[in-house]
């Protein structure tokens, strides 16, 4: 049976010098052994991790015999903002394997992006494939089943040869089973693990050896970051700030970051809330031993009183570096 996490206090959001709220979860840091220095919450407990899980999935298609590199294998692992560039790359890959926008099966969506998406609503531009973001994942998903001989119309069925491969990856990667499958809300298979797995698996691709699957997924989001996420994205901005971090984000508040010599954090907000992702992640980070000084810009979004400043969601103390 697949217990409720235990999760606890870790942030608080701090208006006028009170605590107003508290954002509960779970963050877990490993040193470059691969021990565990720091855990808050519960780190061993399954739960879902989202589009945090794609480096994973694109090893999974890479192992596969998946021939892409650079801009195109970053937004193979990407959650796309929906900017032309990755309508480009998606159309790029499908034609690759000889296929168009009708044999993605993702949901149709508008761009992420909020600037992007009101282009497209002003212009009357309907929901695309192509649009939502995960398309470079799917687009990924055909081209290796279009390699491997498999068939493509239920590339999304958990049975389907491709996600058995990917399955297997993630269980690899991570060092223990799956505990549960469902489905993403793009439509693709969800695998649920532990943050202690989500870890355990950023660290293991950002330590393989150059040339192979997982080295090549970290080199082509850390040198292509914009193409794994969009302009103005806070993951961009953190892969640019910290030299040689490969880090992912998910939806419902999950983080997945981690250095070349193996450190890795990964974050978990239990209620979802974006605006505690980033400042927990880069907190957890300085207890790794980033330096403070390359995450200044990661503290978060101030509370806004009035149209000023007069707070700002604060990760606990117990995230202090030590």
């Amino acid at each position: 049976m697949i217990r409720e996490p235990l999760h606890a206090p870790v942030a608080h959001l701090v208006r006028g010098g009170v605590v107003e709220g508290i954002h509960h979860g779970s963050v877990v840091v490993l040193g470059a052994d691969g021990t565990v220095e720091f855990q808050l919450g519960d780190i061993e407990a399954a739960f879902y991790p989202r589009s945090a899980l794609k480096p994973v999935q694109a090893v999974a298609m890479l192992r596969a015999g998946l021939p892409l590199d650079g801009e195109l294998l970053s937004l193979a692992a990407a959650s796309h903002s929906g900017e032309e560039r990755h309508l480009t790359g998606t159309r790029r890959i499908l034609e690759r394997a000889g296929l168009t926008e009708d044999e993605l099966r993702n949901i149709p969506d508008l761009p992420y992006d909020p600037i992007v998406r009101d282009i497209w609503v002003r212009e009357g531009r309907p929901p695309s494939r192509l649009a939502q973001n995960c398309s470079g994942k799917h687009a990924a998903m055909l081209y290796t089943c279009v390699l491997n001989g498999w068939p493509t119309a239920d590339y999304l069925d958990p049975a389907h040869p491709l996600q058995r491969a990917v399955a297997v990856t993630v269980e690899d990667l991570t060092g223990q089973p799956v505990a549960a499958v469902t489905v993403d809300g793009c439509g693709a298979p969800l695998f649920s693990l532990s943050l202690h797995g989500l870890a355990r698996a950023v660290a293991r691709i950002t330590t393989a050896p150059d040339g192979t699957p997982e080295a090549r997924v970290a080199d082509a989001m850390r040198e292509h970051a914009e193409m794994a996420s969009g302009t103005g994205r806070d993951v961009a901005a953190l892969m640019r700030a910290v030299p040689g971090l490969l880090s992912k984000d998910g939806f419902e508040g999950v983080q997945a970051t981690a250095l070349p010599d193996g450190r890795a954090v990964a974050v978990k907000i239990a209620d979802g809330a974006n605006r505690a992702r980033i400042p927990v992640a880069a907190a957890a980070l300085a207890r790794a031993g980033v330096d403070p000084a390359l995450l200044t810009e990661f503290a978060g979004e101030p509370l806004l009183g009035g149209g000023e400043p007069v707070g700002a969601v604060r990760p606990v103390r117990a995230l202090d570096p030590p």
